[in-house]
Formats: structure tokens, sequence, C-alpha cells
């Protein structure tokens, strides 16, 4: 059974979906009543297939490196085709490579930027010019705090990030006569693999900066992201929102 019924009949694409905020994201718009397209470069766990196939909603995995534009306009078409249409768009695939500006290979600076930065281009390049017909849908691309303020040792990812704040505002403007939204999120520090991975002094330093004294969960990203792909959020665009528990930079 679904949780409620906010995105019955929508049909969903969420890249970098085999984990992480954008499994979290795929299983909330599952749980809303949508139809699920999930990209990412790795498979999803099946069990996680099945459980969101268990609510009634028609679910599909497609590899897919959205860094590499040909191979994504392929594989949008594929999807679209199967699914008969795209209506959300949930750009959400990234990657990290830290290290100061000093020391950073040209390689890390480009890897990262080709992954956040220009997938999010190539997957709205393939998949807006189906919603402009339509005259409908939702874009959403996952920003990061680091994208609004810096963080050192990021300069890569601030920088991919940044831009997709600039993208998503600049698309909003072009798509916005056409009923379509463009918004960004911009997480803070998330309970994930990606923090998983920090040791205790730097979670304390991470909390101390904190409003709310807890890391931010997938939950807590995917709840906005349902949101903003419903109806209720048709006059909302442009706009970029973190979901940080109040850090303090």
């Amino acid at each position: 059974m679904k949780t409620n019924e906010t995105l019955k009949g929508k049909i969903a694409l969420v890249t970098g979906a085999s984990g992480g905020i954008g499994l979290g994201i795929a299983k909330a718009f599952a749980q809303s009543g949508a139809d699920v397209i999930m990209l990412s470069r790795r498979p999803v766990p099946d069990d996680e297939m099945a459980e969101m196939a268990a609510q009634g909603v028609k679910i599909g995995f497609y590899e897919c490196d959205v860094a590499d534009f040909g191979i994504v306009q392929e594989t949008i078409a594929k999807a679209a085709k199967d699914f008969g249409r795209i209506d959300i768009i949930v750009n959400n695939a990234g990657i990290t490579k830290d290290g100061l500006l000093m020391r950073m290979s040209e390689e890390s600076f480009d890897d990262v930027i080709n992954v956040n930065l220009k997938g999010t281009f190539n997957v709205c390049r393939a998949a807006v010019p189906g919603m402009v017909r339509a005259r409908g849908g939702r874009i959403i691309n996952i920003s990061s705090v680091s994208g609004l303020y810096g963080n050192a040792g990021q300069a890569n990812y601030s920088a991919s990030k940044a831009g997709i704040i600039g993208l998503t505002k600049a698309l909003s403007k072009e798509v916005g006569s056409r009923g379509i939204t463009a918004n960004a999120i911009a997480p803070g520090f998330i309970d994930t693999a990606m923090t998983a991975g920090l040791d205790d002094k730097v979670k304390d330093r991470l909390l101390d900066n904190l409003s709310v004294k807890r890391l931010g969960t997938t939950e807590d990203i995917a709840a906005l992201a349902v949101f903003l792909a419903s109806d209720a959020a048709s006059y909302i665009t442009g706009q970029v929102i973190a979901v940080d528990g109040g850090l303090r930079l």
C-alpha cells in the first residue's frame, strides 16, 4: 500500500539512484504513487527495487554515466519510450574528489565538474524537450551548502554545486511559460555513505555548527523533493532551498 498518492500518475526520473539521497528520493516518490525511472552507474539493490515495486508502481533501472552526453540521450530516449513520458526530473548524481586546490589535479577537477554539473546539463538537455512539448513538468536539481558557501578542500565540488544553482535559475526562466518549474535543493551534512567515513571528532565539530543537533537524513531531503514535484509547488520556481539543520558556517 502506498503511503499517499501525492504523485499518483506521475513518472519521475532520478539520477544517482543506487544509494544515499537518490535512492531515498526514488523510494519516497514510489511511496507517493509515482512510477520511477532510476539511473545510476551502479545497480540498484534487488531488494530495494522489489520494495518500491510493491507500492504498486512501475520501476525501471537503466545503467547510465550522466557525464556522457550521447549515452544520456540514448538512455533517456529509451526510458521515455518505455514509460511513455517523463514528468519529473531529479538530478542527484554526484561525486567528490576532495583536496586543497593547490594540490588538486586537473583530472580531479574535471571529473567532479563532468559528473555533477555537466551531468545535470546532459539530463536536462535530454529530458526537458519532452516536458516542453507536454507543457508541464518539474525539475529538481540537487546542489549543496558547499555550492552556497564554499568549503575548504572542495573547490571542485563547490564549483560544481554552485554551477547547478546558476543552471537551475537560468532554466527556470526559460521553461516557466511552459508550465515547468525548476528548483534546487541544497542539502547540508546528510547521514549517507559520503559522511559515514568521517571520524567522531569531525562529526562533533559539525554538530556544534548545527542548530538541529543531528546529521540530516535522506528522508529529510526526499520529503522536500516530493513537495517540489507535486502540484502544491506549482508556483515555486528558480529557488534554492537549503535543508541543513541551521548550519552556521
